[in-house]
């Protein structure tokens, strides 16, 4: 019987805090170029702390391309010596995009558990699993994959991490024994790829909840405007930005352990402190109604009035025009051109080539079935104005 929930919440308050490995400290102009010394330093004393769970994945730290391995997983077959290994449970995942064949898989594995120094990988995540990526992974054999590698002592827990719709995530979670979902979840993201409802459907199927983005890549702290900050600073002056974020987590109970990608010691410092003082009931009603409202002022930026409800769905040209409409929104919530710019990675990364924005052939058929009669053409020319790749 597969331990679901066996890491977070386990009595050390630190527990509900892993750490993420994928924006160590640099010392240099490349991705890769990680501060060894500083980065283990800032590791090791999360860990000394009660911090219980590291995650990193092929891909993080590469040179600046997602084809080639990246630099983190390395890093912590060095930073994880000296005991340090048997106090986490470490996670990474499969590079799903690089796999064509069973063989593949089994490969991947091999050469990670070779890259991290490590007998066991405890929780091994299929890396994205979406609309298009579920349905070729289990032709391929994923699924027996997960079951054969646990059989044979390479993974302890079998898991995905998430970046789709909360229909697909369903049929996902839904579809195999899961241990774990690592999934995007943070105040703003409630109803947003997995959502709040995603979140509590695995918690009821005994799936253990990871959270990515707890701070939308930091803009949850450098980006809320100063009335925002006014009002909390106002109910809980001692809260930094930060643990405003985190407490709303894990004051939810489905919530198992929240990833911080972490790149200075003062982070970690301000991180872990939050986790050692969260307490049940810390995060109350007056607490929620601030968050609920920095939310509000995040709706009051949205562009296009969608639902998701899909009544405009299917459409004939194999556009996903919920998950398109959806970028658009994301991508005016904030202005900084950082955030912009990692919605447009985000969406270049994660989105199918086959329903994109672009394929719209401006057909109005969507329109008509629109409950609310939304333009849809008009905001999906805008949608791909916007994320279209830069030509070659």
């Amino acid at each position: 019987m597969i331990e679901k929930r066996a890491m977070g919440r386990t009595g050390d308050s630190a527990s509900i805090l892993g750490f993420g490995c994928m924006r160590l400290p640099l010392k240099g102009p490349k991705p890769s170029d990680i501060d060894y010394d500083l980065a283990t330093g800032m590791l090791r004393s999360a860990i000394d702390r009660g911090v219980s769970f590291v995650d990193t994945a092929y891909v993080y730290h590469s040179p600046g391309t997602l084809d080639s391995p990246g630099e983190s997983e390395a890093f912590l077959s060095q930073a994880l010596k000296g005991g340090y290994r048997e106090k986490v449970s470490l996670s990474t995942k499969l590079p799903l995009w690089f796999v064509n064949s069973r063989a593949d898989m089994d490969k991947y594995l091999d050469v990670q558990l070779k890259r991290l120094d490590a007998g066991r990988i405890d929780y091994y995540l299929a890396h994205g699993l979406g609309a298009s990526m579920w349905p070729k992974m289990k032709a391929l054999g994923l699924l027996d994959f997960f079951r054969d590698a646990v059989k044979d002592g390479r993974i302890k827990y079998p898991a995905f991490s998430f970046h789709d719709e909360y229909q697909v995530f369903e049929d996902v979670v839904k579809g195999f024994d899961w241990a774990l979902a690592l999934v995007q979840y943070n105040y703003l993201d409630r109803n947003y790829q997995a959502g709040t409802a995603g979140v509590k459907l695995a918690a009821e199927r005994g799936v253990a909840v990871a959270v990515m983005e707890p701070l939308r890549g930091g803009f949850l702290v450098r980006h809320l405007p100063e009335e925002a900050k006014a009002k909390l600073a106002s109910i809980r002056p001692e809260w930094p930005m930060a643990a405003w974020a985190f407490n709303w987590l894990w004051s939810q109970p489905e919530v198992s352990v929240v990833l911080s990608g972490m790149s200075d010691q003062a982070q970690v410092d301000e991180n872990v402190l939050a986790a050692q003082a969260f307490k049940p009931g810390l995060f109350g009603e007056a607490e929620r109604k601030a968050i609920d409202g920095v939310t509000e002022y995040f709706e009051g930026r949205t562009k296009v009035d969608c639902t998701a409800c899909g009544y405009c769905m299917p459409c004939e040209e194999g556009v996903d025009i919920p998950l398109n409409l959806g970028f658009y929104n994301q991508y005016h919530l904030f202005d900084a051109d950082e955030a912009r710019e990692r919605c447009r990675f985000v969406y270049g990364f994660s989105v199918d080539k086959g329903v994109m924005a672009s394929r719209c052939a401006d057909c109005g058929k969507c329109v008509e079935k629109c409950p609310q009669h939304i333009p849809i053409p008009e905001f999906l020319k805008k949608t791909d104005a916007i994320f279209a790749p830069a030509p070659a």
